[in-house]
């Protein structure tokens, strides 16, 4: 069996027998052979082994035949699911919000850039005009509402089951974001991650200036980080991983040999190779073939 069809439910017990079967009739449908189940985490995750049939059009397949069950999926090659270069957007991926937008709270425009970092991230706004904007509306912000806005990030569900698991297993761990690195060096030292990148404000006498430090971290910068640890790590793409939900993210999700949109904007779900739409990040584990009992405490 060449390739592996992966099922994934967004809580314990909502991935019953029932549809792991119907995932199988839909792979015999296209005249593949497959397996018995293999459960990852009983009643959450199961591996399907599957020949005959391309890992494109029998993912198509399942998905047609799940129709509107909250169930995330992924058809690949069996071999080499598991990565060993792992690179992660933080806003909206790692953490559950976008820290600029918590951040401009403090001066009452949270709605306002949430706007402009809606439209960012969906691809309508050029990146660093909209980061340039938004950062702009933060003049004079004490700099002490950067600890107060980090002590109120939630981190998203399984952000640090995957990342300190992958570690543990030798991936190297890479947090690489369009935010700020106040917020990314913190998130990274409490998940595992080995290395951050980002942003920087520019603050002076205990205030935001309202600019950036330049050049902005953007997708060309995040594609450019994943291309470079390739070469310094001497790794083939297919053994690399990326994630994230916005436009910039895009490139980097694309050129990645496991690329995912994490609950994506629209225009990101329909272009990146793999989706999580519903579960939490511990499908991004699942996905690699690891079983429930490997993860590490998150």
């Amino acid at each position: 069996m060449d390739n592996t069809l992966t099922l994934v439910a967004p809580e314990p017990d909502a991935l019953t027998d029932a549809i792991v079967a119907e995932a199988a009739r839909a792979l015999n449908g296209l005249g593949a052979e497959t397996g018995a189940a293999d459960w990852l985490a009983r009643g959450e995750a199961a591996d399907i082994a599957f020949a005959g049939a391309a890992a494109g059009a029998a993912e198509a397949a399942v998905r047609d035949a799940l129709g509107d069950a909250a169930i995330d999926l992924l058809a690949q090659p069996g071999e080499g699911r598991r990565k060993r270069l792992f690179l992660a957007d933080m806003d909206a991926t790692i953490v559950t919000s976008e820290t600029l937008d918590d951040l401009a709270a403090h001066v009452g425009l949270k709605d306002h850039i949430a706007a402009i970092t809606q439209r960012a991230m969906n691809g309508e706004l050029e990146f660093e005009a909209a980061i340039k904007e938004r950062v702009g509306l933060l003049e004079g912000l004490a700099e002490t509402a950067l600890q107060e806005t980090y002590d109120e990030i939630e981190y998203t569900g399984g952000a640090k089951a995957l990342v300190r698991t992958m570690a543990a297993n030798g991936t190297h761990c890479v947090l690489v974001s369009g935010g700020f690195r106040f917020f990314t060096s913190r998130v990274a030292q409490a998940c595992g991650f080995h290395e951050d990148h980002a942003n920087q404000f520019v603050i002076e006498d205990g205030r935001l200036t309202g600019r950036v430090v330049e050049p902005i971290l953007d997708k060309n910068s995040k594609l450019g980080t994943l291309r470079r640890l390739r070469r310094e790590l001497n790794l083939a793409a297919h053994e690399t991983m990326a994630i994230g939900d916005g436009a910039n993210d895009l490139p980097m999700i694309q050129a990645a040999g496991l690329g995912v949109a994490f609950r994506g904007k629209p225009s990101v779900a329909a272009q990146a190779p793999a989706r999580v739409d519903h579960a939490d990040l511990r499908a991004m584990l699942f996905y690699q073939g690891y079983r429930a009992a490997e993860f590490a405490a998150g």
